[in-house]
């Protein structure tokens, strides 16, 4: 006799795979919290083993292994398990990420992110793929360790991105050749130099994205950005005066033309949210466009260390004096040079502009 469960099941098999990604979607949103909260890490940790166990069951189900054991009535919905967990991992990726993303190179690993996030839709009619199978599952596992593992050591640097993709590159490779050593059906269905090519293939072309600075730099995300008039610390709070935008400008904080009077100083203050424990060393780099050469040209590299912890982000901000009017931004990058945001602005002269006019924030 068909159970309830299984009939359902059997009805909406076609919607099924979709309603279980977006389960996984939905899910996340709503409950993950701070990348460095150890919920939201044993969360996708949990996700990670639980993929790694469903594609196990789903791999060796065509070899029979699991008939007359108590996986036998549930070895169908392996599929499922594997599309919710899989799309469970991407969207929580495209959140995090999404946090550190800036509008430049860097959205090219966004991108692809939110590529893989939409196509795990398609995999139900293509689960069935695993060089498919295993290529999205050594990019969930390479990217779970690139911010695990600098929220664990409470570091980020080259050699823990590199160790990062070491430790996944290993384990993808054991587990494929576990599979592949018990399961003929695998050996029949895909080549292991092949799929091990495949792997190795994704593990350089993360490894180009790093050297090229086009992944964000999670855990570190940039929270606030303002070129202000004037930045004064008071104890534990930073007061800034800057001009507030329009109010058809909904999304801008700050009037992106600096009116400038020669005995100005133009300050420009971030908060950078960094996981507990993490020290980094950031950097404002100062640039000026030039007209004539239609490039940016770097005045002054000023960095300061972030030390994590804080929800509302660690607070800084750097100055210059006797500026030129014309085009300007600040890129606040990591010293390996990877992009956490960048602020623009234009420096107008103008010994008119009424300063009352300024907003004052405090920061605390």
């Amino acid at each position: 006799m068909v159970s309830a469960t299984k009939r359902f099941f059997i009805k909406q098999k076609r919607y099924a795979p979709l309603i279980f990604f977006i389960g996984g979607f939905i899910w996340d949103s709503l409950t993950l919290g701070r990348i460095d909260g150890w919920y939201s890490n044993t969360v996708l940790l949990f996700y990670l083993i639980s993929l790694t166990a469903c594609l196990y069951i789903y791999n060796l189900a065509d070899d029979g292994r699991w008939e007359n054991t108590f996986l036998a009535p549930y070895q169908e919905y392996a599929p499922l398990a594997v599309q919710f967990f899989l799309g469970g991992l991407s969207s929580a990726y495209v959140i995090f990420f999404f946090q550190s993303v800036t509008f430049t190179r860097t959205m090219v690993f966004f991108v692809i992110l939110v590529i893989l996030l939409l196509s795990n839709e398609l995999l139900r009619d293509r689960i069935s793929n695993k060089y498919l199978q295993f290529g999205a599952y050594f990019f969930v596992t390479f990217t779970f360790f690139t911010f695990f593992t600098p929220v664990l050591f409470g570091v980020m640097n080259t050699f823990l991105f590199i160790l990062s993709g070491l430790i996944s590159l290993l384990l993808t490779l054991t587990f494929i050749n576990y599979i592949y050593n018990n399961s003929p059906s695998t050996q029949r269905e895909i080549s292991r130099f092949k799929i091990s090519l495949i792997v190795i293939g994704i593990y350089a072309t993360i490894n180009i994205f790093y050297y090229f600075n086009l992944i964000p730099p999670v855990p570190l995300s940039l929270q606030n950005g303002i070129v202000a008039y004037n930045v004064e610390k008071q104890g534990n709070t930073f007061a800034v005066s800057y001009e507030q935008s329009a109010l058809y400008d909904l999304w801008e904080t700050y009037d992106k033309t600096f009116n400038y009077a020669p005995s100005d100083t133009v300050f420009v203050y971030t908060s950078i949210f960094a996981p507990t424990d993490l020290s980094k060393s950031v950097q404002h780099q100062w640039q000026r466009f030039s007209p004539v050469t239609e490039e940016w040209h770097t005045t002054d590299n000023i960095s300061y260390e972030v030390i994590g912890g804080r929800k509302g982000g660690f607070r800084g901000y750097t100055f210059k004096e006797n500026i030129t009017s014309g085009k300007w931004r600040v890129n606040v990058t990591t010293v390996e040079g990877l992009v956490l945001g960048k602020i623009d602005f234009t420096i107008k002269p103008d010994s008119t502009f009424d300063k009352s006019q300024l907003t004052r924030k405090y920061f605390r």
